[in-house]
């Protein structure tokens, strides 16, 4: 008699209750960050007097306070544990949305905005480790794509969605709309696990910052976000009023081509590799730019917006796919911060810088200037190629 196979060790779930509650908060907090990330800029534009400089200024508040938030963030969670700060960070996120439009002055739009990006701030330090960590070892990589699917389709939502009704009915009710999808959540907060299990010291981010394996990739990242800061600012400021429906268009295909391409950059990187995919998302994410300064054009700004957002897409998924390997387990949060820092960071200087440059050059040499800046980081990509080729 031939003996029979034993059978396949079944798969743990991944869909546990825990992790469909963390889905929860993370649907509220990116429905909210984007659904006001366009909107607060346009709102500083009209109410405060400043012109384009004021919109530039909001968004570089709101990703200067997160970028603080997160670097503060790991130890309020050490002392408070991942739910409770995930949770006063879903509060400072939707509260002050409710108070925005109490008043067009830019002093108090730019306060408003340094709150929201700390409560942003503390989601993600304190839901990052959080996802991970309720996700099962053997189906990581699926989890993780899973993750960001569920926080990258909120955008492809909320980011067009807020201008449009802005403009058709005000900014009071998506204020009012963005603060309710922030604090209902709060409901799914006690379901989740309030600490992290360690059992390893873990990597700071200073030793992080000191690991040219992490830098590399880190700096690549931050060109790209460059760009993501400057679209989500200044494209409705950019395209002519006749074609106020394009932006809306426009803000859709952008994230949706980001969404898919970091799905595919996924499964391609667990097949053939993720190193040889960082400088192709540059460099999409870089041509994008350019085709983008052609914004008179509705054919050139929604194929630009669809080009940076695969190159994007393809980059965010590579270069955190990359960070990941290079650190065991104790190193996740370090990782963690120094993605984050660049993605938010490169988003508050190039809106702040596009609006300096913009006023000096007009935004389709803003644009190509763009461009070029962010193909410098060719540098470190190609480096950082040489360097995993021969393992160093």
């Amino acid at each position: 008699m031939i003996p029979r196979t034993a059978p396949a060790a079944a798969r743990p779930p991944l869909l546990t209750r825990a992790l469909v509650l963390r889905f929860v908060t993370v649907i509220g907090a990116s429905a909210n960050f984007f659904l006001l990330l366009s909107v607060v800029p346009l709102y500083a534009t009209t109410s405060s007097g400043h012109g384009g400089d004021a919109a530039g200024l909001a968004t570089s508040a709101l990703m200067l306070a997160t970028v603080i938030g997160e670097l503060a963030a790991p130890r309020l969670v050490a002392r408070y544990g991942h739910r409770g700060v995930l949770a006063g960070g879903l509060v400072l996120l939707g509260a002050p949305a409710l108070v925005l439009t109490a008043s067009g002055s830019l002093t108090w739009i730019l306060a408003i905005c340094l709150v929201r990006g700390l409560g942003f701030a503390l989601t993600i330090v304190a839901g990052a480790a959080l996802t991970v960590s309720l996700i099962p070892a053997e189906r990581r990589g699926e989890g993780l794509a899973l993750a960001g699917i569920v926080s990258g389709v909120p955008s492809l939502v909320a980011l067009p969605l807020g201008v449009w009704l802005a403009r058709h009915i005000g900014y009071a009710p998506v204020c009012g709309a963005a603060a309710v999808v922030a604090l209902a959540p709060l409901i799914a907060v006690p379901g989740l696990p309030g600490r992290e299990p360690r059992s390893e010291r873990p990597i700071g981010v200073i030793a992080g910052l000191r690991t040219a394996a992490l830098v590399r990739p880190t700096l690549v990242f931050a060109a790209t976000a460059l760009g993501a800061g400057i679209i989500v600012t200044f494209l409705p400021l950019a395209v002519p009023s006749r074609l106020t429906g394009l932006v809306t268009v426009a803000l859709f295909i952008q994230p949706a081509a980001s969404t898919v391409a970091r799905w595919f950059a996924g499964r391609y990187g667990d097949r053939h590799g993720t190193a040889g995919l960082v400088i192709p998302g540059l460099l999409a994410s870089a041509a994008g730019m350019l085709v983008t300064a052609g914004t008179r054009s509705p054919v050139t700004v929604v194929a630009g917006m669809a080009l940076f957002g695969i190159g994007f897409g393809i980059a965010q998924n590579a270069t955190l796919t990359l960070m990941y390997a290079r650190v065991t387990s104790s190193g996740y949060g370090a990782v963690s911060a120094l993605w984050n820092f660049a993605y938010d960071a490169g988003m508050g200087v190039g809106a702040a810088g596009f609006g300096v440059l913009a006023g000096r050059t007009g935004y389709p040499w803003a644009f190509v200037l763009t461009g070029v800046l962010m193909a410098v980081a060719l540098v470190p990509a190609w480096r950082d190629r040489i360097a995993d080729g021969s393992g160093g």
